[in-house]
């Protein structure tokens, strides 16, 4: 798995792609996380410069997504779980420059600095380690279930919705919700089967449903744990 990049700004912590296919570098802030995209050679210095002459723009757009700001539910302490697949790993912090999440012997661990924002900084780091993370989960689970299915996608997109698990547009494109990856592993199957089912089926119908329970006969129980559950599934 290629490593993540991350670049310290000015009270948030930025994740740097980099990408032979631009000349210039784009910043963009989704659900409190922030982005940036610059060419492959472009150096750390001018990448922090560059946060930084936009710090007062990012930090505004943070603050309008109240769903990227550090809740009273979790203390992002060592020790902490969090759940991937349906299984619960414990975290562990050292103290240090800021690292990628790692998944090592079970743990989540990662370096990050004491201070204020160490809470902000190691829940964005999490957020990207599981978008990441669902990224390629999923991209597994359609090329394996498409051909069941017996559809093909015109790609598909990681985001993150307010209330559902995915979504499916006119030309073929299947969106899903970031978190799903936290569900168990045969729910996150039933979210990709309920999504590529839509591409023959597009409503809720009978027929639908008997479309899906031909792929996965125990739908209902992925459904279900995702009706009683689903809100739990947060970082």
């Amino acid at each position: 798995m290629k490593q993540t990049e991350y670049v310290q700004g000015n009270g948030f912590v930025a994740q740097v792609n980099r990408t032979d296919r631009c000349k210039t570098a784009t910043i963009k802030v989704e659900a409190g996380v922030v982005a940036v995209v610059v060419p492959r050679t472009l150096t750390e210095e001018r990448i922090k410069k560059l946060l930084d002459d936009k710090k007062l723009w990012i930090q505004q757009k943070i603050a309008l997504h109240p769903q990227a700001k550090v809740t009273t539910e979790k203390q992002y302490v060592s020790g902490e779980a969090f759940s991937y697949l349906g299984r619960n790993y414990r975290l562990k912090i050292t103290e240090g420059e800021l690292t990628p999440i790692k998944l090592v012997q079970g743990r989540l661990t990662i370096s990050a600095p004491k201070g204020a924002s160490e809470s902000k900084l190691i829940k964005y780091a999490l957020t990207s380690w599981f978008r990441r993370r669902a990224e390629l989960k999923l991209r597994e689970k359609l090329i394996r279930y498409s051909p069941i299915v017996g559809v093909e996608t015109n790609g598909y997109k990681v985001k993150e919705f307010q209330s559902r698990w995915g979504s499916c547009t006119p030309r073929g494109r299947v969106d899903f919700n970031w978190k799903i990856i936290m569900a168990p592993n045969r729910v996150v199957d039933y979210v990709v089967v309920h999504e590529l089912c839509h591409l023959k089926q597009h409503d809720h119908s009978p027929q639908f449903w008997k479309l899906v329970e031909g792929i996965m006969p125990d739908y209902a129980e992925c459904k279900e744990w995702l009706r009683v559950n689903g809100a739990r599934l947060v970082v």
